[in-house]
């Protein structure tokens, strides 16, 4: 039976196994490697100082100074021969001779009287002389108002009067105070500087007298004035003024 089979197999067609033919393939994908992302790595900000600004100073430019302009004195002459004294009045004490011809500088001036405090270029200190007796050259208004000081004019070494009292009898005021023992060389008197109400007109009053006997002294007072009137009297030496008393006013 094998046998039968095996030649019908050989006398059958022969049939040709069909020869497989390669179907090529699609070209397989190229594997790229796809690098893996790379961490971008952020850089951190690298802190940087800001160096400090260092101020550069301001120059400041430095003023220019202008000096003060001198201020030009006003001169004088003395054209009359006369006493300079230590206050602006004729009662004050002499403090030095006038001479025609005698040159200096006018330092000030008083709100009351029309006389001139001077400083004489032949002596070192100033004193007061009336205006008729010097010749200004300049503008006295310019010179600054002063009040004598009699307190620094020499020494007294008698002291201010004693038991000064007044009186009144109408418009006449009665000034008494007792006698201030001096000897003969030094003895100058009393000095009193009052204001007083004459006619309507609130009056600076100055007077002296020239010995120590003098002991009394009566002046016109009238009633009307906006200020009271008042005053003081001082012992006088030839070296100076006392202290003041005040005179008390009725």
């Amino acid at each position: 039976m094998i046998a039968l089979l095996l030649t019908l197999s050989a006398c059958g067609t022969a049939q040709i196994a069909p020869t497989a033919t390669s179907t090529p393939l699609p070209p397989s994908a190229t594997l790229t490697d796809t690098p893996a992302p790379t961490a971008s790595v952020t850089p951190s900000a690298t802190i940087t100082r800001t160096p400090t600004i260092t101020l550069t100073p301001t120059i400041t430019e430095t003023p220019t100074i202008t000096p003060s302009p001198t201020f030009d004195l006003p001169d004088v002459v003395v054209n009359t021969q006369a006493h300079c004294r230590y206050g602006p009045s004729k009662a004050y004490l002499h403090a030095a001779d006038l001479y025609p011809g005698d040159t200096g500088v006018v330092w000030g001036r008083f709100a009351y009287s029309a006389w001139l405090w001077i400083k004489l270029d032949k002596i070192n200190y100033a004193c007061w002389a009336a205006p008729s007796v010097l010749d200004v050259t300049g503008d006295i208004n310019t010179i600054r108002y002063t009040t004598p000081d009699l307190m620094k004019v020499g020494s007294n070494q008698y002291g201010p009067p004693h038991n000064v009292a007044a009186t009144r009898d109408g418009n006449q005021v009665t000034i008494t105070w007792d006698r201030m023992v001096m000897t003969e060389d030094k003895d100058r008197g009393y000095f009193i500087e009052a204001w007083v109400c004459q006619n309507g007109a609130y009056l600076w009053w100055t007077v002296s007298f020239p010995d120590q006997y003098t002991t009394t002294y009566t002046v016109q007072d009238d009633s009307g004035c906006k200020e009271p009137s008042k005053g003081e009297i001082r012992t006088v030496e030839k070296h100076g003024f006392s202290e003041p008393v005040p005179i008390p006013w009725p």
